[in-house]
């Protein structure tokens, strides 16, 4: 088992338990699932962009990631409906919470002039979102084989019912908000 999953058992369950006045703990706030996604637009021109992109996410998630096609035409792109353009990754369980892990005390303080995560990034229904700039911030990348710096969005999707359990949650497992 995780060491987050172990901390989030024993000690934060009860503490927000404690904090949002909830009896059952089943009704707890939690992490669902993370969603890691890589918008590779250079994909239209650069076909192995792409791959490159994918052999970059399955390293830093640890499974595969399934390529997402373009929903429809828009010309001033010159893109066509149905080009993989995109790829993406769905982490649960375990996965999810070694990922969390890493990227809470490993990735963010490697993040240059970091001052914490912006505490406004929720989407009104208890998910956050999170950018990243370039890909060489996770460790498992190594930096001699990449061509291209590549940003990419990372969702943390909750049970939480409000923005503010959410918070509440996330800060305990570690996510290192910006002061106000």
């Amino acid at each position: 088992m995780s060491r987050l999953l172990e901390t989030y058992k024993r000690a934060i369950i009860p503490e927000l338990q404690k904090d949002l006045g909830i009896a059952n703990p089943n009704a707890v706030p939690r992490l669902e699932k993370i969603v890691i996604n890589i918008g590779v637009g250079e994909a239209l021109q650069n076909a192995k962009a792409l791959d490159a992109a994918r052999s970059e996410l399955t390293q830093i998630s640890g499974q595969a990631p399934v390529t997402s096609r373009a929903k429809k035409s828009i010309s001033a792109f010159k893109l066509r409906k149905g080009v993989a353009i995109a790829c993406f990754v769905t982490l649960r369980r375990r996965r999810m919470y070694e990922f969390l892990d890493r990227l809470v005390n490993i990735v963010l303080p490697r993040v240059r002039d970091f001052r914490g995560v912006p505490p406004k990034a929720f989407d009104g229904r208890g998910n956050y979102t999170l950018g990243i700039r370039d890909q060489l911030v996770f460790p498992e990348i190594d930096y001699t084989k990449v061509e291209r710096s590549r940003g990419m969005n990372i969702t943390i999707v909750t049970t939480a019912r409000t923005d503010d359990e959410a918070r509440m949650l996330l800060r305990k497992l570690g996510m290192p908000f910006r002061e106000a």
